[in-house]
């Protein structure tokens, strides 16, 4: 027979909150009618829930899942989605014949968390650990292109990138860059999704303008997109 209780009464009732909240907001009367959980018993936890960010309140002042839920989520996301990543960024290179990355954002900067590098030939090598700018390339575009409308904002201040450039790549679902980041380099980006739809990593590929040409997109936007997608079905796979 399967526990309904941990036997830690307190956390048994603070997780009884929170999986009320998951179905939409709940005044403190809505919460006591859903939960049973006495009236004051259920405001002190809420409080303290939102304390920790875990519940936060909308305009009407109604309880509502916090931030911190969503940061775990992500977080659980993303290790699922470095488990794969590798396997998958080598079949992306197999089939485009280029160097390919996983990017996330961390702040105002970009980290590379997986790699796959063309064997042979010219290449762009980006070792796992490098920290590139948010103000160029593909993958710089799409961890901003979905961002909320303050920091999209923000990060354009400096860019080389417009606002038209994001627009454009967020209604086709991928970006290209050719010398953005650096000279003589092209590359072709697609965003990788978890849960509620957040844009987690950029998968890309990169190499030389001499072989990717002005408009790589056209060639390696499909591989990109289908690649993307499947680390995201993997990430969110249980959610």
């Amino acid at each position: 027979m399967e526990r309904k209780n941990s036997g830690v009464g307190v956390l048994d009732k603070a997780v009884r909150i929170l999986a009320t909240l998951e179905s939409g907001p709940h005044s403190l009367s809505e919460l006591v009618a859903a939960t049973g959980i006495a009236r004051p018993t259920a405001h002190r936890l809420a409080v303290a829930l939102e304390f920790h960010r875990m519940v936060s309140r909308d305009f009407a002042g109604r309880f509502v899942l916090g931030a911190r839920s969503g940061e775990l989520a992500s977080a659980a996301g993303e290790d699922r989605l470095l488990a794969i990543a590798n396997p998958a960024l080598a079949a992306l290179r197999d089939a485009t014949g280029e160097s390919a990355q996983l990017y996330r954002r961390q702040g105002d900067q970009r980290i590379c968390v997986a790699t796959a590098e063309r064997m042979s030939g010219l290449r762009d090598s980006v070792p796992v650990g490098t920290v590139l700018t948010m103000q160029a390339g593909s993958a710089a575009q799409i961890l901003l292109a979905w961002e909320d409308p303050e920091k999209l904002h923000r990060g354009l201040n400096s860019a080389k990138f417009t606002a038209a450039t994001l627009s454009a790549v967020r209604r086709r679902g991928w970006a290209q860059s050719v010398g953005e980041r650096e000279v003589g380099v092209a590359s072709v980006s697609a965003p990788v999704r978890g849960p509620n739809n957040k844009v987690i990593a950029a998968v890309s590929i990169s190499g030389p303008m001499e072989r990717l040409g002005r408009q790589p997109g056209r060639i390696h936007a499909a591989a990109l997109v289908a690649t993307a997608a499947r680390l995201s079905d993997h990430v969110n796979k249980g959610k």
